[in-house]
């Protein structure tokens, strides 16, 4: 089982190309340090909404990503291309 993360989030659409440019960045910085990290798929919606969903090996990793926040370059500029959160959040993966 691993922790999966589910953030629907709300950008304008002349910031979708910046998101979409930021996101390596982000994924990299995630690999370096952010302990657990397994993956991340992110998913357009209608409307100008994004799902983001996102792999962690356990809750405690989970957590502790969220407490380091923008901690580096790469996410904050694409934190930084969010306009608003729509909801965030957290289950369990169940493999079968």
């Amino acid at each position: 089982m691993s922790t999966i993360e589910l953030t629907r989030f709300k950008v304008a659409a002349e910031k979708t190309g910046e998101l979409l440019a930021s996101r390596p960045a982000m994924l990299k910085d995630f690999e370096a340090d952010r302990t657990g990290f397994i993956r991340a798929q992110l998913v357009r919606l209608p409307d100008g909404e994004w799902l983001d969903i996102v792999e962690w090996a356990t809750s405690e990793d989970f957590a502790a990503s969220r407490v380091k926040g923008g901690n580096l370059p790469g996410i904050a500029r694409f934190f930084a291309a969010i306009d608003a959160l729509v909801t965030a959040e957290e289950g369990v993966s169940e493999t079968f």
